[in-house]
């Protein structure tokens, strides 16, 4: 893995793991608002981590 798409790897792993957290909150408390941004910042978070992972990639392939 490269520098260029760890940061972003990194970036949506942390959303990840803050969403899950509101989602639970949010289900703890029956607050449905506090569910859907959870779940929102958990596909936000999956989305970083394939751009990381496809600037992996192409950074990979240029130095070949």
């Amino acid at each position: 893995m490269s520098d260029k798409g760890f940061e972003e790897n990194v970036k949506g792993s942390m959303d990840k793991v803050k969403g899950k957290a509101k989602e639970e909150y949010g289900e703890m408390t029956d607050d449905a608002s506090k569910e859907i941004e959870g779940k929102k910042d958990q596909v936000k978070g999956e989305a970083k981590k394939k751009y990381g992972d496809m600037k992996d990639k192409f950074s990979d392939d240029d130095e070949k």
